[in-house]
């Protein structure tokens, strides 16, 4: 449940903010998603991965189809994607998943005390 809830509330963030702020604001939402959902690393990784692979996947193939491919095509056949605006959707929705993903991470393992902080935390129990 809590993997499905992440998944939507960054996909919903990372929309919204991404209307009135620059293209990053992604990382930061999931960030704070993984910050404040509790889940492992992996899971907080996956679900702010797939959210975003998904959300600018989806935004690209809607462009897209809009303007009868051509931009894509234009811009494909400048970088070395052989001309296909279908690598380029790809390329895009993963450039976006890879960061939201290790920005989850991140937030995810800053739940996790470093390991001299929990024997610390311990120690101090334990007097």
């Amino acid at each position: 449940m809590k993997f499905i809830i992440a998944f939507i509330l960054t996909a919903l963030l990372s929309f919204s903010w991404a209307l009135f702020f620059p293209w990053w604001i992604i990382a930061v939402a999931a960030f704070i998603v993984a910050a404040l959902i509790p889940q492992t690393a992996f899971k907080a990784f996956i679900s702010a991965f797939f959210a975003l692979f998904l959300l600018w996947g989806g935004q690209a193939i809607l462009i897209d189809t809009r303007n009868a491919h051509l931009l894509s095509a234009k811009v494909a056949s400048i970088l070395p994607l052989g001309g296909s605006y279908i690598i380029l959707i790809l390329v895009t929705a993963l450039t976006g998943g890879i960061v939201a993903g290790l920005a989850a991470l991140t937030g995810s393992l800053l739940r996790i005390p470093p390991v001299a902080v929990r024997k610390k935390i311990a120690e101090n129990r334990m007097d």
